[in-house]
């Protein structure tokens, strides 16, 4: 299960993944972006572990942020592979 916690300041979000960490989970920041946002300075800072979400929300409960259970994965697009093998002059081209 993913649990991430949404918080304004990137300091908190770093200190939440500390303490989070030191509790022996894993755990991640980065900027996340709401759907339809547009202003680069105002994306959250989102904290991604595996600790339970009883745990993050008692960390992240004095940032003044808020958690999401069951986060889905982040998206990532599918490759772009070719149908079959590439011929060059009736030879294989190595990709």
């Amino acid at each position: 299960m993913t649990v991430r916690a949404f918080l304004d300041d990137p300091d908190q979000a770093r200190a939440v993944a500390e303490h989070l960490r030191a509790a022996g989970f894993a755990a991640e920041v980065r900027r996340d972006r709401f759907a339809g946002e547009d202003d680069d300075e105002n994306h959250p800072w989102v904290v991604t572990t595996d600790a339970p979400a009883v745990l993050v929300e008692v960390a992240v409960e004095e940032h003044d942020g808020w958690v999401e259970e069951n986060a889905p994965a982040p998206a990532v697009p599918p490759l772009d592979l070719p149908d079959g093998p590439r011929r060059v002059k009736g030879h294989f081209r190595p990709e």
